[in-house]
C-alpha cells in the first residue's frame, strides 16, 4: 500500500505485524510512542501495548493508591525517564474498574482510592510472567536510562531565573556577588551529593 508522505514523497505504509526495512517495526516508524515534556520518551523500552494496565494493577495490588500516586510510582520505576500523563493513567483506571479488577472509594477530598478486587488478583496472577517481564525491563533501565528529567527541569529553572533577574533591572556589585555565591553554594551541594 502506498501513500504520499509528509514531504510530498511516496512512502510505504506497513501492516500491523510487518517490519519496516530498518527492522524497528511499526510503532517506532510511525511515531506511536508517547511524548514526555516535548522529548520522545523512553516508553517504548518499558511498555508495549497493554502493559500499562498490568503495571497499574500491580502497583494497586501492592498498596491501594490514588491516581497521582500511580503516576509518581511509574516515574520512579522508570528512573525519571518517563512520567505517564494523567490522560493515559486515568482512562486505564476507569478501564480496570469497568473490568471489575479494581474498586474505587472516595475519601479525603476529591481524591479516589483504588483497591484491587479478587478478579483483579486472579487476572494479575494469570499474567504473572508478563508482569515480571515488564518490571524486569523497568529494573534494567533504572536510573541510568538518561539524565533525570527533574534535574534537567531544575537546571532550566535556574537559567530562566538568572535571565529574568538580569533582564529586570541593573544589577549592582553586591547583587552580583550574592547571585554568584548562591550559584557556587548550589554547585558545592551538587558535588557533595
Amino acid at each position: 500500500m502506498r501513500f504520499f508522505g509528509r514531504h510530498g514523497g511516496m512512502g510505504r505504509r506497513f501492516m500491523r505485524d510487518e517490519q519496516s526495512p530498518d527492522g524497528r517495526g511499526r510503532r517506532h516508524r510511525e511515531g506511536l510512542g508517547h511524548r514526555n515534556h516535548g522529548r520522545r520518551s523512553h516508553l517504548g523500552r518499558f511498555l508495549e501495548h497493554g502493559d500499562l494496565r498490568l503495571v497499574v494493577l500491580k502497583l494497586i495490588a501492592d498498596t491501594p493508591r490514588h491516581g497521582y500516586d500511580i503516576i509518581k510510582a511509574i516515574e520512579d520505576l522508570a528512573g525519571g525517564a518517563y512520567t505517564p500523563s494523567p490522560g493515559v493513567v486515568y482512562p486505564t483506571l476507569t478501564l480496570l474498574e469497568e473490568l471489575g479488577h479494581i474498586t474505587v472509594s472516595t475519601g479525603d477530598g476529591p481524591r479516589k482510592l483504588h483497591t484491587i478486587t479478587e478478579d483483579g488478583t486472579r487476572f494479575l496472577e494469570a499474567n504473572a510472567p508478563s508482569v515480571s517481564a515488564i518490571f524486569a525491563r523497568f529494573a534494567e533501565a533504572g536510573p541510568s536510562a538518561g539524565p533525570a528529567p527533574q534535574i534537567l527541569r531544575s537546571m532550566e529553572n535556574l537559567k530562566l531565573a538568572l535571565r529574568l533577574r538580569l533582564a529586570r533591572d541593573r544589577v549592582d556589585e553586591s547583587q552580583i556577588r550574592a547571585i554568584a555565591a548562591a550559584i557556587d553554594a548550589a554547585a558545592t551541594a551538587v558535588e557533595q551529593t
